[in-house]
């Protein structure tokens, strides 16, 4: 196994950023007064070196002030905090809020969209949002409904709003935006409606279309290079996915990528995860399934893929692999490496080179699970970095109509979207994690567009 040496020199990208990069975006980063970025900065830390609350007057906390949104669902994402102003969002009907911090978190303006509540029923498990960006004077808000909108930041005013998904369809969204250099990326949620789920990358400024990259399907649509995109050191080859899905199931195949995204500007690699495959019901879709349940690093300016590593071949439990990716720079055998390290649903830590996409590590986070032994390590291996998964927490050997017990983690995961952090001052990773397991039943299932198509209880 590679020696890690916790080293601390966290990546952070503003200490990294090109001049060409969002230059006022980068200093707020850097500013510990502000919150400009939901994960703090492009290396999802989400470490703060504010030190007025400490260990010894914490005690004495209460409560200065409150502000409720008047919505009664999930609150998932942070608020964030720029100068004097704070900017706080909400579930369905994702309203924004500008509160003025120095007058009595006065409301300075606030954005209700209106969007169809029949989006509602199409959205999995519950109506949350998980932040909004700022970029460039902008703030960006993905909506429930797919409606990508770019807000002024000082008035409200609505500068550009695009469409990004069909609600019809089952497509949704749940996930925060990433603004980068003069591009928002944004996800889509819908693997419990068949979506064929995709990342896109709209202009800063017009909200014009760049491009499109998806989680599976042909080589032109996934954007990927078959010589030159990698998976585990290798070339993915031709036709990568579609030779993992039986005929022309990757066209409701799930994948999406309702999560967390990173970015390293120094090698200008955007990093995201993708979700289950679609339906739950894993005998209805023979293969890998890929790339569903997989680490991306892509190009923000082409979209193009550089690396992909598959954590779940053929998921059978719904472990969605969408949870944030940490960049930090630590020695790996005595060698300062860039490093990405996530930690998934399935119960696995994984740390991979985030330039090459080499796998170094991935351990059971919590012990308790048990629906594979270990990820085989051995390079010379056939199996080499699959998971070895247990035959009696097969939910498909087992077979549909069939309740598999005790599978550890439940589909909730042994980490579900909570983030994590890192300290550059005790190099450790803070991970909140559930310690629950489940039974399951497959059960097959017909698709229909804009119906659930899970299969499974």
């Amino acid at each position: 196994m590679k020696k890690i040496a916790l080293a601390a020199s966290v990546a952070y990208a503003a200490t990294l950023l090109p001049a060409s990069a969002n230059d006022d975006l980068m200093k707020m980063m850097e500013n510990p007064n502000d919150w400009a970025f939901p994960g703090l900065n492009y290396s999802n830390t989400r470490f703060s070196k504010l030190d007025q609350i400490n260990t010894k007057n914490v005690k004495d906390l209460q409560v200065a002030w409150t502000f409720s949104t008047g919505v009664l669902r999930g609150h998932e994402g942070a608020p964030l905090v720029i100068g004097s102003v704070m900017y706080v969002h909400t579930p369905f009907p994702n309203i924004v809020y500008a509160l003025d911090l120095e007058h009595e978190q006065k409301i300075l303006w606030k954005y209700e969209p209106k969007q169809d509540p029949s989006v509602i029923p199409v959205m999995c498990c519950d109506t949350v949002n998980r932040g909004l960006a700022y970029a460039d004077g902008a703030l960006i808000l993905h909506q429930a409904d797919t409606t990508v909108v770019s807000l002024d930041a000082k008035t409200g005013k609505v500068n550009w709003s695009v469409k990004n998904g069909d609600p019809g369809k089952g497509a949704t969204n749940t996930a925060t935006v990433l603004p980068v250099k003069d591009k928002v990326l944004v996800g889509i949620s819908g693997g419990e409606f068949g979506v064929q789920c995709s990342i896109t990358a709209y202009d800063l400024k017009t909200g014009k279309r760049v491009w499109r990259g998806y989680s599976e399907g042909p080589d032109d649509q996934l954007l990927v290079d078959p010589e030159k995109t990698t998976s585990l050191g290798k070339p993915i080859g031709k036709d990568s996915s579609l030779k993992t899905w039986e005929g022309d199931q990757w066209k409701t195949g799930g994948g999406c990528t309702w999560g967390w995204y990173s970015y390293d500007p120094k090698l200008n690699l955007v990093y995201y995860g993708s979700g289950n495959p679609s339906t739950w019901n894993p005998k209805q879709r023979p293969g890998d399934n890929k790339w569903s349940m997989t680490i991306w690093a892509r190009n923000p300016d082409t979209g193009m893929a550089k690396w992909v590593y598959q954590m779940t071949p053929h998921d059978e439990w719904d472990y969605d692999g969408i949870n944030e990716m940490i960049l930090t720079d630590q020695k790996v055998d005595g060698k300062e490496t860039p490093l990405l390290t996530h930690f998934d649903r399935n119960g696995f830590g994984y740390t991979l080179n985030r330039d090459t996409g080499e796998l170094l590590v991935a351990e059971k986070f919590d012990p308790a699970v048990n629906w594979a032994s270990k990820v085989d390590m051995d390079k010379g291996s056939k199996n080499y970095g699959r998971p070895l998964v247990q035959a009696k927490y097969s939910t498909e050997q087992n077979g549909e109509d069939v309740n598999s017990k005790g599978i550890c983690p439940a589909a909730l995961g042994s980490k579900d979207e909570q983030p994590a952090a890192f300290s550059p001052k005790t190099n450790l990773f803070y991970v909140p994690t559930n310690h629950v397991c489940m039974d399951y039943e497959p059960f097959r299932v017909t698709y229909t567009p804009g119906q659930p198509y899970v299969g499974a209880t």
